[in-house]
Parts: structure tokens; sequence; C-alpha cells
């Protein structure tokens, strides 16, 4: 269930801050009835950024294979992300 608050609750910076870390998710801020802002940890917003990357990179590996690009075997792919990184 999402976590609301009215803006005016952003005066007490301590209690929105030890929530966002405590209940890890981000807590949406309106104004005037209408959703204005988001308030998250930087964990919270660095899990959702990396989860994004991934979610971006495997769309991409898709839209290549639907194009006519060929997968390669994971053994393959290991290996030379090895030889890039640890050669």
């Amino acid at each position: 269930m999402p976590h609301i608050v009215p803006i005016k609750e952003l005066r007490n910076t301590n209690e929105i801050s030890e929530q966002c870390h405590s209940i890890k998710e981000p807590i949406f801020v309106t104004k005037n009835g209408y959703g204005d802002l988001v308030v998250m940890s930087m964990e919270t917003y660095e899990s959702l950024i990396n989860t994004s990357n991934v979610d971006n990179a495997i769309a991409e590996s898709l839209s290549d294979i639907k194009n006519g690009g060929q997968p390669i075997e994971a053994r393959e792919a290991l290996s030379n992300l090895r030889r890039k990184y640890f050669e």
C-alpha cells in the first residue's frame, strides 16, 4: 500500500527520513489533494535505478534478437566477460 502524506508534513524532515528508511519504499507527497512529489531513501532510489537498468538491458537484448541478432551462449558470454575484466 502506498504511503501518502500531505506536503505540510515535509516540515518534519527527521520523521520523513526515518519513514523512508524504515519502509524502504517511496513516500508520495500531495499538494491540495493531488500528487506532487515522491520522496525516498537513497537506497530505495539506487535499487529502483538498478532494476530499471536491468529491465532496459533485457528489453534491448530481446529487441536485438527480434531484429535478427544472434544470442550468445552463457558460457561464451561469461568467458568474454572474464577476459575483458579479469585478464
